[in-house]
């Protein structure tokens, strides 16, 4: 008894000592262990209990009247979203050869031509010249050395990047099936009648911008039913790896700014690892981008995917607008493999595991689809190539590239197999 009483008083004069220095968060610790002990609360203790009552309050109050303001200037401002052209859905439904199996299965096994053939040339041209800058006798050694790192990559172990040639062979083996994948997503926003015309991008582990490039050659297809010119983007790159967003900016500048109806984009770079958060949290802008998007940056590991989704989830309540988007992509077996179910045709299991996943990360869901090519969510055990070689597109221009330089000698496709998840944050985020 005297060493509870004797306890509460030490606590109670370095709470008191806290306040005057100024230490809050050390004055919250205390006033939790005061409020947990049976000693009646001191005068102060109460008198600060109402203060952060009030703030608590003021702040809430003060998100409520940010929200109903951004809701307001939406429907006040006639432009603010690029109304669906249904011309143009038609367009992409049947050059992409969309097939709907059930209200989250969407077979795809087309491609728009002239928009990626266009891309395959301009990323061989490009990643020629950077490789031929190499003499010949140090460049296959540095080629592979490049190659065996990425190797890891299909087997979710995260490559060095260390290597020079890293990020062109990453550019070589993955970023125009990327760019495939992320150019649906964004149509899938679009026919949602979501996609802003003044829209702000906060693209997480972006890698060299694939999420970008989907959205610039989207928005270039629709050149004949949009008019490009009251667009904007503005996009901010978190990643790691410098050498990435940096060829990735330098293939834009050789590439979508070449082109005649070039796109009105800002860019804004910060390279660092997502897990330290408290390093680049005050940098991000608060409550400014109206899409923050998440492709392919999620972890088997449990503890590192729990710190992620953490992470995640302070980046969606400090820095999403209040009427902002979530837009995240996740390859399908990835997905089942994570909260360790096998995939299944099983829509009520699906659906499970979809909210299971956004809960995780304090969202809610607006809508998802499951992208595939086979239009199955379970794997094709014998005769997929087969199967690829009739029916999906395929790479010819980066294919052949990849046979010079990578001694790759089958024929790449295009294949789809990626859950696209359209959310905003949850109220109770936390």
């Amino acid at each position: 008894m005297v060493s509870q009483i004797i306890r509460g008083w030490l606590h109670t004069w370095q709470f008191q000592q806290a306040l005057k220095q100024g230490k809050f968060n050390r004055a919250n610790y205390l006033l939790k262990k005061l409020e947990s002990s049976k000693n009646q609360l001191p005068w102060v203790a109460k008198l600060y209990q109402q203060k952060l009552k009030a703030e608590r309050s003021e702040n809430h109050y003060k998100q409520e009247t940010d929200t109903l303001n951004q809701r307001l200037q939406n429907i006040a401002s006639d432009s603010y979203l690029l109304k669906p052209n249904l011309n143009f859905i038609e367009h992409i439904h049947n050059t992409f050869k969309f097939t709907e199996h059930d209200n989250s299965k969407l077979q795809i096994t087309g491609i728009d031509r002239p928009i990626f053939n266009e891309l395959e040339i301009a990323l061989s041209n490009f990643l020629e010249t950077e490789i031929n800058k190499v003499s010949c006798q140090h460049r296959e050694a540095k080629l592979q050395e490049a190659i065996d790192d990425l190797l890891g990559l299909k087997k979710g172990i995260d490559p060095n990047y260390s290597y020079f040639f890293s990020p062109h062979v990453y550019l070589l083996k993955y970023f125009t099936e990327n760019v495939y994948c992320t150019y649906l997503a964004w149509f899938l926003v679009y026919q949602s009648g979501l996609l802003p015309k003044n829209i702000k991008i906060l693209d997480v582990a972006a890698g060299p911008g694939t999420v970008i490039y989907g959205l610039a050659l989207l928005l270039l297809s629709t050149v004949g039913y949009h008019s490009l010119q009251p667009l904007h983007i503005s996009y901010y790159s978190l990643e790691q790896q410098a050498t990435l967003q940096y060829r990735g900016l330098q293939f834009w500048r050789s590439y979508i700014e070449s082109i005649a109806s070039p796109l009105n984009a800002y860019f804004r770079f910060n390279t660092l690892n997502i897990f330290d958060y408290q390093d680049y949290a005050a940098k991000l802008p608060k409550s400014f981008f109206n899409c923050i998007v998440i492709s392919h940056c999620f972890f088997y590991n449990p503890q590192q995917r729990h710190k992620s989704h953490q992470i995640y989830r302070q980046i969606f309540h400090h820095n999403l607008q209040p009427e902002g988007y979530v837009l995240l992509i996740i390859q399908g077996r990835k997905l089942f493999n994570i909260y360790d179910i096998l995939p299944t045709e099983n829509m009520t299991e699906e659906e499970a595991m979809i909210t299971m996943f956004l809960e995780e990360l304090g969202l809610k869901l607006e809508w998802y689809k499951y992208l595939t090519s086979t239009g199955k969510r379970t794997p094709i055990e014998k005769g997929f190539s087969k199967f690829a070689r009739e029916n999906l597109p395929s790479q010819h221009h980066i294919g052949n590239l990849r046979k010079k330089y990578l001694q790759e000698f089958y024929v790449a496709n295009y294949c789809i197999d990626d859950y696209v998840i359209l959310a905003k944050k949850s109220p109770t985020i936390f």
